[in-house]
């Protein structure tokens, strides 16, 4: 079953409490990442155990067949649901120990959103689902991820830290 969290746009921990300076600080994290030089993608935590990411497909990440690669796929869908996990704890890392993906349908190119949110899990391990959508807002892949909390500090990372600097 899924959790209800608050929209956005009443969520008070979107502004700069300590809450939404985690979030910021995530999104940090996450454009900090060497492998996001690869991607053209953005990620959006939109509150607690909810995330965002968006990002272009076009030739450059499709296979023999002219479609994407389902490396982008689970990419996309893991990052999601582990930013949403994530935004449930603000002093580890957590680590992906599982993911279970389905693709639904191919997509070519065009704008492509992974929406992440949290399912269970509060203290060290943590389940996450995503899915993908296409620009018709058509459902091209969804997976379900296990996440544990590691014993790598955030405020240990670089990338998260830059935000909080601001």
């Amino acid at each position: 079953m899924l959790r209800i969290v608050t929209p956005p746009e009443t969520d008070p921990a979107a502004g700069n409490s300590g809450a939404g300076l985690h979030y910021r600080a995530l999104e940090s994290l996450y454009a900090s990442a060497p492998i996001n030089d690869l991607f053209e993608s953005r990620l959006e935590i939109l509150g607690e155990g909810h995330a965002r990411i968006h990002f272009v497909v076009d030739e450059r990440i499709h296979h023999a067949a002219g479609a994407a690669h389902g490396t982008i796929y689970f990419k996309m869908l893991d990052d999601a649901a582990f930013y949403a996990a994530n935004t449930l704890v603000t002093d580890r890392f957590l680590l992906t120990t599982a993911f279970n993906l389905h693709f639904t349908k191919p997509v070519r190119s065009g704008r492509v959103v992974a929406e992440g949110r949290w399912v269970s899990g509060k203290r060290r391990v943590f389940i996450a689902e995503s899915h993908l959508l296409d620009e018709e807002g058509d459902e091209i892949g969804r997976g379900t991820g296990t996440f544990l909390r590691s014993h790598i500090a955030l405020s240990g990372l670089a990338g998260y830290n830059s935000a909080q600097a601001e």
